[in-house]
């Protein structure tokens, strides 16, 4: 399947001057559906729930200049995306929710969160600003694009390509305000490789960053002498905003991180957990201690088992794979902790095989060991099955929303669930394995703390993985605390965080139910709710609303 770089907001054949009128349009649009009037019939919406859908959905509008390829980010644009922001938010807090059915309120609580999360990124996030690397993935991408192209994706690209130098011209005047650890980060990414990037295509010899993938775009481009012109120009672009930043980088010295105050918002409104900065560095802290001590002891009570050797093919590992996946389903259905809809297919993996010259990193140490701990996480019952079931919501708000924490602390749980349920009871290495990863996630609850008070460094972060976590690499470390610290705020925590809260919804459903509690109907009943952060989830299969009373009461933005 070809690739498509983006999603298309601008128009095909659009040049740079015709993608800035549209997104104007844009914003224009914005600002209509602010205005509107809601399209429902009262008659058949009594609590007026319909508004809410329309509303969000305008939301969703607004977001999408964002993802346009090379969108515009000026002060005057951001401005009047801010306004067009605050007329929606106005509507929504127009809305008397009061009398709503608790479905319908977990919906406007979700939704409220996605404002706050818009307002946050305009107000305080700005990476556009701030971080160069926002510029960095967008050329990243585009350097990705498979050839020889067709005549459409060829004429979407070329457009692309040629408006890349004016681009990145306008990104320079934009970073007002850059972070000195954005700085570093972006600089590396530009001139180095490492062959960790999320979704970069494989190279046996991964290019040196950024520019180097424009040298591996030319080089694939030769049957394709049209783009080549545009290629050049688009690559000494490249090299200008490396050099710029370059030369720019002594005087870039702010912070990286949001603050604690701003954090401790962020946490409670947008991304609705029940604690502050103080409670989820404890809660971090007890579990990274816990799972230090089960895989001490884990590694006790193996002590005479063989160790693990790693596959030694691309053969033998696909092999490891497709025996591993055969016995999570197998398991999955004979203990009846879910259901596997005769729709889902194979979901092939989510670590292929690389031979790298230094050896595997830290997820392929584990995963060519034994498939079993990311299979969990991240194909079945994990991410990728977790999507599927997403994408058959019916519901027009849960369809789209995502929650990191609800994502990753459900991918978190399903990997030492499985061990207590039984998966591991006649591999007792992998269950070595599995601490493995859970201390890793555990370690990252104080480095996402630490990162966005401002308290730790991508440097000091790596240098703490690096002690704490087995089979750690520094460049998978570098990678994960530039995730962490690039991301929403939060992000980091909520792999360890969801677990806890997911965890805690077990014990909640089991204790209300008694004898009538049954684990398949419970996963089952959990997944059918989309993507909504688990408070909110809790909320709604418990009645317990402990947790989601404190939200409706609302703080201005530090």
């Amino acid at each position: 399947m070809r690739l498509r770089l983006f999603n298309d907001f601008s128009g095909l054949g659009a040049r740079c001057a015709i993608r800035t009128r549209v997104i104007k349009l844009g914003i224009s649009f914005c600002l209509a559906l602010a205005c509107a009037s809601p399209v429902y019939a009262k008659q058949d919406d009594p609590d007026g729930h319909a508004e809410l859908v329309h509303l969000f959905n305008a939301l969703e509008e607004w977001r999408q200049p964002f993802s346009a390829p090379l969108g515009q980010f000026d002060t005057q644009t951001m401005a009047e995306r801010g306004e067009a922001l605050a007329l929606l938010r106005e509507r929504l807090d127009a809305l008397d929710v009061s009398g709503w059915a608790v479905p319908h309120k977990v919906d406007y609580l979700a939704v409220r969160s996605r404002f706050d999360q818009q307002r946050f990124r305009l107000e305080v996030s700005r990476p556009w600003a701030r971080d160069p690397g926002f510029y960095v993935d967008q050329l990243l991408r585009l350097a990705f694009v498979e050839l020889p192209m067709s005549e459409e994706d060829g004429e979407h690209n070329l457009a692309l390509l040629e408006a890349l130098p004016g681009w990145i011209e306008h990104a320079i005047i934009n970073l007002v305000d850059v972070a000195a650890d954005y700085a570093d980060l972006a600089l590396h990414n530009l001139s180095q490789a490492d062959g960790v990037g999320h979704g970069h295509p494989y190279r046996a010899k991964p290019p040196a960053g950024v520019l180097g993938w424009y040298e591996d775009l030319r080089s694939r481009a030769q049957d394709q002498a049209d783009l080549l012109p545009a290629i050049d120009g688009a690559h000494q672009a490249v090299q200008r905003f490396y050099q710029w930043l370059n030369s720019e980088r002594p005087g870039m010295k702010a912070a990286a991180g949001v603050g604690r105050q701003r954090f401790d918002w962020y946490l409670r409104h947008v991304k609705l957990m029940p604690y502050d900065i103080d409670g989820v560095r404890e809660l971090g802290k007890r579990e990274f201690d816990r799972l230090w001590a089960a895989y001490a002891l884990e590694r006790h009570r193996n002590r005479a088992e063989p160790p693990l050797a790693m596959a030694e093919s691309e053969i033998e590992y696909g092999e490891r794979i497709a025996r591993t996946d055969q016995h999570v389903r197998a398991f999955l259905e004979q203990q009846d902790i879910l259901s596997i809809p005769d729709w889902v297919g194979t979901l092939d993996t989510n670590a292929p095989w690389i031979v790298r010259p230094g050896g595997p990193n830290f997820w392929e140490q584990v995963q060519y060991r034994d498939p079993h701990p990311d299979h969990l996480h991240a194909v079945i019952p994990g991410h990728r099955f977790d999507r599927l079931v997403a994408s058959r919501l019916e519901h027009p708000i849960r369809q789209k929303l995502f929650s990191g924490a609800r994502a990753e602390g459900w991918g978190v749980y399903l990997e030492e669930a499985m061990l207590q349920a039984g998966l591991f009871e006649d591999l007792p290495r992998v269950r070595e394995l599995i601490y493995v990863f859970g201390i890793f996630r555990a370690a990252r609850v104080a480095a996402d703390v630490g990162l966005q008070t401002n308290q730790l460094s991508v440097n000091d972060t790596v240098d703490y993985w690096m002690q704490t976590v087995p089979l750690m690499d520094r460049d998978v470390a570098r990678v994960d605390a530039e995730i962490y610290l690039r991301r929403p705020p939060g992000y980091g925590l909520g792999y360890t965080i969801g677990m806890l809260q997911m965890q805690q919804l077990l014990a909640d459903r089991k204790q209300q139910l008694g004898d009538a509690f049954e684990l398949r109907g419970f996963h089952d009943e959990f997944l059918s709710k989309g993507w909504l952060p688990i408070s909110l989830i809790r909320w709604e299969m418990t009645g317990l609303d402990d947790e989601v009373a404190d939200f409706w009461n609302t703080d201005p933005l530090p």
